[in-house]
């Protein structure tokens, strides 16, 4: 039974296809996929199949140019129909080519998520964003506006990734929503919403299933008092915004990380390219005025002085919302200057929002002069308490700590580097992109500004390895994965190489138990290697794009053949694990 899903956005190709191959099992069928997506075709019946075929399903929303089997029926079907109820598609496939009685005829879509629609459809706009504002931010969009138009909602989805806001939403598409979701890792400013029914979740709970995100906003989300835990009339009002808004420590830290990244970026690339152009000792006063001193005074007394406050203010931003900006800003430039480095700044950042949390929460002051806390009072008395604490209490242990972790790393001896490198590589690959993933880029990460660079190379290969690991498997070991699995392998060696770890994802989730101890082992030899041969990494993404600046890596040619080996444990790791895929009996 050949299904060919047509040219749509990737995830809601993929999506749609998956939903046709589950629904076929379930009623005792095989299916075989055929993706057509803008990353190519993926899968496909072979000559055989697609003679046995009983039926064929086109689920497209577009005219498609592929052959269908000439003997077989064609269902034609639009993808939302699919989404809305799988199983009655393939019944409707089935009862054409007569496989099915027409007492069996398809039957409506489950209870349990019409029962979860609302009855009317909701005009919606919603964010999405996550920490480096890569692939997360984009697959909740695309999950959310193809549950939307399954569901028959109107939905606008702004992005604000690693390039900025995109597609933003206008005071008009706010003011005519009915309800606003926000999908993200990261905090998002919220003042444009007040008045309107707001909801927040992550980007995760929106990749996996925008129907439920839809279906929980519409029963949960409450008006959004106007500036959140901040506003100017706060204690009702703030208490009467959606509990979902409160988050941890991880999100306020990986909100601050997302703001630094910038800095950290532009800091490290552009003393790489100082290097390049002056020698190693281009900052010395031999090479004042020159460029590459001139470039090396951006990066390095320009970029990264300003790391520290963007990491500080940026967490206390995500805690106490604009008011906290200033005193997180000021307790990480203290950091930077009595020497607490990284630690000092999220220990500012934690301080500052809390703080300011705190005051506006128990600082009471007449009607008319509330509107001096947001702009005048909680900045104030935010960035005292968090300068004082800095500099009275625990700048110097945080300064000691730092010095000690930093000359940790630099004086490591090739065994404890070695480990180092394998347990951050391999952290990397442990859940590609979540909690474990971001803590070894964090760590990583922050490191470059104290110039310790060689944990992020170790960090960045071990995070490429599992996709180009899979991705090669894929071609090795042919008969281990499914015909539509080896064709996306090469969208995923595409984003392995841009140091995208998500493009696992789909292989894990099909075989989590077998890919994921291979795909961490895979890391691990990365990230061993790397540190073993003393590599060291500017820039804290970029994949092999970054390689061919001058300079963002000491040895290139080293760094790759560490990646080259992860990526060969890995495929080799798969081969002998996986299964060989059962020949496929057609319905």
């Amino acid at each position: 039974m050949p299904s060919r899903p047509a040219r749509l956005a990737p995830a809601h190709s993929f999506i749609t296809g998956e939903a046709l191959r589950a629904a076929a099992e379930h009623l005792g069928h095989r299916l075989a996929l055929w993706v057509k997506s803008p990353l190519g075709d993926q899968g496909g019946g072979s000559e055989t199949e697609l003679a046995q075929a009983q039926a064929c399903i086109l689920a497209s929303d577009l005219d498609l140019d592929s052959p269908a089997p000439t003997h077989a029926p064609v269902l034609r079907i639009d993808p939302t129909e699919v989404l809305a109820d799988a199983e009655g598609a393939v019944r409707r496939a089935l009862q054409l080519a007569g496989a099915l009685p027409p007492g069996a005829a398809p039957a409506a879509p489950a209870a349990a998520p019409v029962a979860a629609t609302p009855a009317a459809p909701l005009r919606i706009v919603a964010i999405t964003s996550c920490p480096t504002g890569v692939a997360h931010t984009f697959m909740a969009a695309e999950a959310l506006e193809q549950g939307a138009k399954a569901l028959g909602h109107r939905i606008q989805v702004e992005t604000q990734g690693s390039v900025g806001a995109q597609n933003a939403l206008s005071p008009q598409a706010i003011a005519e929503a009915d309800l606003i979701i926000i999908a993200a890792d990261t905090q998002v400013q919220r003042e444009r919403f007040a008045g309107k029914r707001l909801y927040v979740t992550s980007t995760k709970a929106a990749i996996h299933d925008a129907g439920a995100v839809f279906a929980q906003a519409a029963r949960e989300a409450t008006p959004w008092s106007g500036a959140g835990p901040v506003s100017a009339t706060a204690s009702s009002a703030a208490a009467a915004a959606p509990a979902a808004s409160r988050s941890g420590a991880y999100k306020h830290l990986m909100t601050g990380v997302s703001f630094m990244l910038p800095f950290v970026v532009a800091g490290g690339l552009l003393i790489a390219l100082a290097f390049a152009l002056g020698g190693i000792y281009v900052y010395d006063d031999a090479h004042k005025g020159t460029l590459g001193w001139v470039l090396f005074q951006v990066g390095a007394k320009a970029g990264f002085a300003l790391m520290l406050p963007a990491l500080g203010g940026y967490i206390a931003y995500s805690i106490a919302d604009r008011p906290g900006i200033a005193p997180g800003m000021i307790g990480g430039l203290l950091a930077g200057t009595v020497g607490a480095g990284f630690l000092g700044a999220i220990a500012a950042g934690f301080i500052g929002g809390y703080s300011v949390q705190a005051l506006n929460r128990h600082l009471r002051l007449p009607k008319g002069l509330e509107g001096l806390k947001p702009v005048l009072l909680l900045p104030l008395l935010g960035a005292a308490i968090t300068g004082v604490l800095m500099l009275m209490v625990i700048g110097e242990p945080m300064a000691a700590v730092m010095a000690a972790l930093t000359g940790w790393l630099k004086g490591l001896q090739t065994g404890s580097a070695v480990l180092l490198g394998l347990v951050l590589g391999g952290m990397m690959a442990v859940d590609m992109g979540g909690p474990v993933n971001k803590a070894a880029y964090v760590f990583s990460t922050t490191l470059i500004g104290s110039g310790v660079t060689e944990p992020m190379a170790a960090a960045m290969a071990g995070g490429m390895t599992p996709p180009l690991g899979i991705a090669l498997a894929c071609w090795l070991f042919r008969s281990r994965f499914l015909a539509e699995e080896r064709e996306a392998a090469k969208a995923t060696a595409v984003l392995g190489l841009a140091f995208i770890s998500e493009g696992a994802i789909p292989y894990v989730a099909r075989d989590p138990l077998r890919v994921i101890p291979v795909c961490v082992l895979g890391s691990a030899v990365a990230g061993g290697l790397s540190m073993f041969w003393h590599i060291g990494l500017q820039a804290p993404h970029g994949g092999v794009f970054v390689l061919a600046i001058p300079n963002a890596v000491n040895h290139v040619l080293l760094y790759a053949a560490a990646i080259a080996a992860g990526t060969g444990v890995t495929a080799l790791g798969l081969g002998l694990v996986k299964r060989e895929v059962a020949a496929p009996k057609v319905a």
